[in-house]
């Protein structure tokens, strides 16, 4: 089997991962991020925000805090050549901007499990940018 960018030398599965690669790169650089659901409740102590985030992981995700806004979003994953008989999501390419109150921003903790974002924007003004990753549990 001859793959898309197949040099000689290479073995099957440097092709496999370099057309893998490629493709991903592509499809990022093309598609429309996915607007990402949120459910996001107060609690005594921080704004919560809970969002689905399918197959990235921690590191995939960045979270923006700005006074005034929260912003996340997570890279595309993977997207090697597959012929889809049904596609409506990517493995990625998530993003998210939601307003957040005056009186939340003193500073962000999340958490990325089972798919799931957590973020949690502490009480209390914020008055300069923050920028996280989560952690996993």
């Amino acid at each position: 089997m001859r793959l898309p960018g197949y040099r000689s030398g290479m073995t099957t599965g440097q092709s496999i991962q370099k057309v893998v690669v490629e493709t991903t790169a592509e499809t990022e650089r093309t598609m429309r991020t996915q607007k990402v659901p949120v459910n996001v409740y107060e609690t005594s102590g921080a704004l919560v925000v809970i969002a689905p985030l399918p197959a990235v992981t921690a590191d995939d995700v960045t979270i923006d805090l700005r006074p005034g806004t929260l912003r996340f979003y997570a890279h595309l994953r993977s997207s090697g050549p597959r012929d889809y008989l049904v596609h409506e999501w990517e493995y990625g390419g998530y993003e998210r901007e939601i307003e957040v109150p005056t009186s939340y921003g003193a500073g962000i903790e999340a958490t990325l499990m089972n798919g799931q974002l957590a973020i949690r924007v502490l009480r209390g003004e914020g008055h300069e940018a923050l920028t996280t990753k989560p952690n996993t549990v």
